[in-house]
């Protein structure tokens, strides 16, 4: 495009000096003596030279346009281009600047959970030595049975009516156990106390030779356990039943003293020998279970208690009744006695009352008191 604007200049050039030729040739013309005849052609070219120059300027004029009009669609079309990139490159920044506010805001997320994370890792830090202190408490037998007789009586309460248990029940010999389930009758006893320093060594053995060591003694302050109540606490003469639940409060002492104790080829021992000896070993959710069946029990002992009352009283309606069916029946024979008193006075009544008119020679109802009779004088 550049070289045909440039040949197009030469061009005009090219021209303009042939017209500045032909135009001092015709000024050098006129100086001379004129002939009409070269006046003539000197016209002609003249005119010529004018239509040159017309059909140039309008040519020049054309491609002037041309340019024009080219240079505003280049014009156009560079501009669309140049919006098209800079939409192109504002969306990129947008996205860019979206893109980084979600960073940043990820990130900050991330810093607040790993804040929340630092104090809860804390927390559980404080909840550990909290932990590592109530273990060093408990260790304590005194302090580890009152604990376990606690949580008895919590889940005691949560469950049961307060009439039908009682906590630190006294025998008559002046044994105490931890709680007593009444149910109908009977007595149910209930104890708290459990083997806990000897499951710490079996829970903090470091090897299989420790681990079955202190296992041995764990068994064996477990039956221990399970002796002393089956003695002491069961006994029917008493008003007991003929079995004792020892509450074990912890899941995994519970766990390792009866659920393990069926793994690895064992036969359950621990907890066979407990049934063996009435004592039934419960966890908090197995106790939890009983309670519940023991509630609905209870329900049902209170429905038959409540259906006998309704069954006397209802005897007692039906007696009542019974009662005033006689007096009712005595009632009719009364009436019915009255009744028949009535009907023969009413006919004596009436034979006395012809009786009379026979002697007073009037018929008719009897008088008032007080009326004359008819046809005597005063």
């Amino acid at each position: 495009m550049s070289e045909e604007i440039f040949m197009e200049t030469v061009l005009f050039i090219v021209l303009l000096a042939i017209a500045v030729v032909l135009l001092l040739a015709v000024l050098v013309l006129q100086l001379r003596p004129r002939d009409p005849g070269l006046n003539q052609q000197i016209m002609d070219l003249k005119n010529q030279l004018q239509e040159m120059k017309s059909g140039q300027m309008q040519a020049q004029n054309q491609a002037l346009l041309q340019q024009t009009e080219l240079l505003r669609q280049t014009q156009q079309g560079m501009s669309g281009q140049l919006n098209d990139i800079m939409r192109t490159v504002n969306e990129t920044l947008s996205k860019g600047q979206g893109n980084i506010s979600s960073q940043l805001r990820v990130v900050g997320e991330i810093q607040q959970k790993l804040g929340v994370l630092e104090e809860s890792t804390n927390q559980m830090k404080a909840i550990g030595k909290d932990i590592s202190s109530l273990q060093d408490i408990l260790r304590a037998p005194k302090l580890r049975g009152n604990l376990g007789e606690y949580l008895l009586e919590d889940l005691l309460r949560q469950v049961l009516p307060a009439g039908n248990f009682t906590l630190q029940y006294a025998f008559a010999d002046g044994a105490k156990v931890d709680a007593v389930i009444t149910l109908g009758e009977r007595l149910i006893p209930v104890d708290a106390k459990f083997p806990l320093e000897s499951f710490v060594r079996l829970f903090d053995a470091g090897d299989e030779e420790g681990r079955k060591k202190h296992r041995k003694e764990f068994v064996k302050s477990f039956k221990l356990r399970v002796d002393e109540i089956a003695e002491k606490y069961i006994r029917p003469d008493c008003g007991t039943y003929d079995f004792a639940l020892i509450y074990i409060p912890a899941e995994n002492v519970f766990y390792e003293a009866v659920i393990s104790d069926g793994l690895d080829g064992r036969n359950y021992g621990i907890f066979n020998y407990a049934v063996e000896k009435h004592v039934i070993p419960v966890s908090p959710n197995s106790f939890y279970a009983y309670l519940m069946a023991i509630a609905f029990g209870l329900k049902g002992l209170r429905i038959e208690q409540r259906t006998k009352q309704i069954l006397k009283d209802l005897v007692k309606v039906q007696e009542g009744f019974a009662q005033f069916h006689a007096d009712f029946l005595l009632l009719g024979k009364h009436l019915g006695y009255a009744s028949g008193k009535y009907d023969e006075t009413a006919k004596k009544a009436e034979k006395f009352q012809d009786r009379l008119a026979d002697f007073t020679g009037v018929r008719g109802e009897l008088p008032v008191p007080g009326d004359k009779l008819p046809g005597l004088d005063e």
